[in-house]
């Protein structure tokens, strides 16, 4: 580390969906880089869920509502932010014990169950794909083991943390 990175903060970096357009948000210390626009920000928070954001020296109000949007310049944005470490595959987990669940990484769609109850299945073997973002993610065996329980089914809506089998 040169001297000049010393109590810097390291770079953030979150994937977006916003309404249909997907993107990419990194943060370093006071600056942003969002697809083409880069620059400087700060965010002071004025009431719960209120913000004032000052981008590039512009200021915005933005208020997020109950159903989660963000509130921006009189319009609401629907927006999800995933952090890109969460849909790294965890490993074959072959030493998990127990009934061990199987869980949507975040909202998406079911394009495919690969399993059904009472199957043998390997650790890292794919048991459900769901669509994200326009990508495909398999959900693997965290455990060799028996399916125990399957709680989806194809085409179906799933919110992160939904539980989708179920491996003992």
């Amino acid at each position: 580390m040169k001297a000049s990175d010393e109590g810097r903060k390291p770079a953030m970096k979150w994937e977006t969906l916003c309404g249909e357009r997907e993107g990419s948000l990194v943060v370093e210390g006071s600056r942003f880089k969002y697809g083409e626009i880069e620059g400087d920000f700060s965010i002071t928070p004025l009431d719960a869920g209120c913000y004032s954001v000052v981008l590039n020296g512009r200021s915005f109000l933005v208020a997020r509502t109950p159903k989660g949007e963000l509130y921006v310049k009189g319009k609401a944005i629907a927006i999800e932010v995933f952090d890109p470490r969460s849909l790294r595959s965890r490993g074959k987990g072959g030493g998990a014990h127990g009934r061990q669940n199987v869980t949507a990484p975040m909202p998406g769609k079911v394009i495919r169950v690969l399993v059904s109850v009472g199957d043998t299945v390997e650790a890292g073997q794919g048991l459900v794909v769901v669509e994200a973002m326009k990508m495909q993610n398999e959900m693997k065996s965290p455990k060799a083991g028996r399916i125990a329980e399957i709680k989806t089914k194809a085409e179906a809506a799933v919110s992160a943390g939904d539980v989708l089998v179920v491996v003992e």
